[in-house]
């Protein structure tokens, strides 16, 4: 074999291995036709030299003790050019982290749900515009909390006041409802939440969605539904509308309207006994130290956030979070966002129209204060937009989409670059997001930017426009017809 043979083929090589690794081994048809395809770097604008610092990256997160294990997947024009991991996916245990490795998404639930909402949407059985209480009665007459603080931040008066307006379905989607989480709270609605067993949707099993959502009702909204933005609990409830508008329980709709379609075979609410053993465990870093957290369990924010430990740690079969309640793989959530940037369509499957993919991408707080979402960024219809690129301070794109957890999960759809990706880690709290460093590696291996060329047409279509002014404006000056 000549030796410029010998590279490439490594490469190639090299490529292969973690699709391979990733297949199960049983239904390896079914499974095999839900990859994403492969594609070499330099056919898609990108370089593998640059793309190799992506695992050099996760190896040393692992290195430092930020991770335990780590798996990352970039994907451009629907095509996936790396798939790497990196570490175990339990201290001590010794099982590789890799493409076949379970994770507790978190907050990446979200994205799930509100798509599940705008499918009903399209369907007419919801609106936009309708009040939550036309499917939950409990919010037909929430009160709002009104808090006074001293200049020390602490609380000197609290008292309630009836909402002034109903909250809406679009409340909920863009966490505008006045509903927040009990650990982001340490006053008197938080208390409130912790007190009456209110729950924030993390490892939940000894109740029900409709449960929660009546206990949640019963409580005071932090501000006023639609004046500001306030993460929280919003997506549970609405994951409780799309469970009486599609009038099945919301894992029945995650199942055969979304995973099922899509090729999603290891994305669900609880890992089985025969999955368990790929299932990462959930690390915990105490005094810059990860530990897997114990059977006990772990406290968090001065023990305002609880997350349970023992087999609360695989899920629920009871209580169906549509905030936080998924565990799934980086090849699972890697179709789901690909479906997304193809306009809600994938390998001939529509779940929704590109123009609703378009809305749900578009700002819904741009009438809010900078940076009320986080430095640069907007909230649509269940994602994070960047909105300035500049003020976020990391590569990427503006227009770009997508949401993160908090055990340090991650994905990104960039609409400009034709981007996905998808990040999994289980730690809290994090010393390093590991993501913002993935999305780094990510970007600067493009070679070929379609940014540039879009510019350039920007900038050409202004000079044409201004110059037809100019045209314009000087045949008026001599009294002629402008063109």
């Amino acid at each position: 074999m000549p030796r410029s043979a010998v590279r490439p083929l490594a490469r190639a090589l090299a490529a292969a291995l973690p699709v391979l690794a990733a297949l199960p081994a049983t239904l390896p048809g079914a499974r095999l036709q839900a990859q994403l395809p492969r594609a070499t770097a330099e056919s898609v604008g990108m370089s593998p030299e640059r793309l190799a610092r992506i695992p050099e990256a996760l190896r040393a997160a692992v290195a430092r003790g930020d991770v335990a294990g780590a798996v990352s997947l970039l994907a451009r024009d629907g095509r996936i050019v790396a798939l790497d991991s990196a570490g175990v996916a339990t201290l001590g245990g010794g099982r590789p982290a890799g493409a076949r490795t379970l994770f507790r998404i978190a907050s990446m639930t979200k994205p799930v749900t509100s798509v599940a909402a705008m499918m009903l949407v399209e369907e007419g059985r919801l609106a936009l515009t309708d009040p939550v209480a036309k499917y939950l009665p409990e919010f037909a007459r929430v009160q709002v909390a009104l808090v006074e603080r001293d200049s020390a931040g602490a609380v000197t008066s609290a008292r309630t006041v009836p909402a002034r307006r109903r909250m809406t379905v679009r409340d909920l989607l863009t966490h505008r409802s006045g509903l927040t989480y009990g650990f982001l709270d340490a006053g008197p609605v938080g208390e409130g939440y912790r007190r009456d067993g209110v729950s924030d949707g993390v490892g939940s099993t000894g109740s029900t969605l409709a449960d929660n959502v009546r206990r949640l009702a019963a409580q005071p909204l932090v501000a006023e539904p639609g004046t500001r933005w306030q993460y929280g609990l919003s997506t549970d409830v609405l994951g409780r509308v799309v469970e009486v508008a599609a009038g099945m329980p919301l894992e029945r709709v995650f199942r055969e309207r979304i995973f099922q379609p899509l090729g999603m075979h290891d994305t669900g609410f609880w890992v089985d006994d025969a999955r368990l053993d790929r299932l990462s465990a959930l690390h915990v870093m105490v005094r810059d130290t990860l530990r897997a957290v114990p059977d006990s369990g772990a406290s968090f924010d001065g023990g305002r956030l609880r997350i349970p430990g023992g087999e609360a740690l695989r899920g629920s079969r009871t209580y169906f979070s549509g905030g936080a309640g998924l565990v799934s793989t980086v090849g699972d959530y890697a179709r789901f966002a690909q479906m997304l940037l193809d306009g809600g369509a994938l390998d001939g499957v529509r779940l929704l129209s590109p123009k609703t993919v378009e809305l749900m991408a578009a700002s819904a707080t741009n009438d809010l204060p900078a940076a009320a979402v986080g430095a640069g960024m907007h909230f649509g219809l269940g994602f994070g937009i960047v909105a300035d690129l500049g003020a976020t301070g990391r590569l990427g794109s503006e227009g770009t989409f997508g949401w993160s957890g908090i055990f340090g999960t991650d994905f990104w759809v960039d609409p400009t670059e034709r981007m996905i990706g998808v990040l999994m880690v289980q730690v809290l709290p994090q010393r390093v997001r590991v993501s913002d460093v993935f999305r780094t590696m990510a970007y600067q291996a493009v070679t070929r930017s379609a940014a540039a060329p879009a510019a350039a047409a920007r900038t050409a279509a202004r000079t044409a426009a201004g110059a037809a002014a100019g045209e314009r404006r000087e045949a008026m000056r001599r009294g002629g017809t402008p063109r």
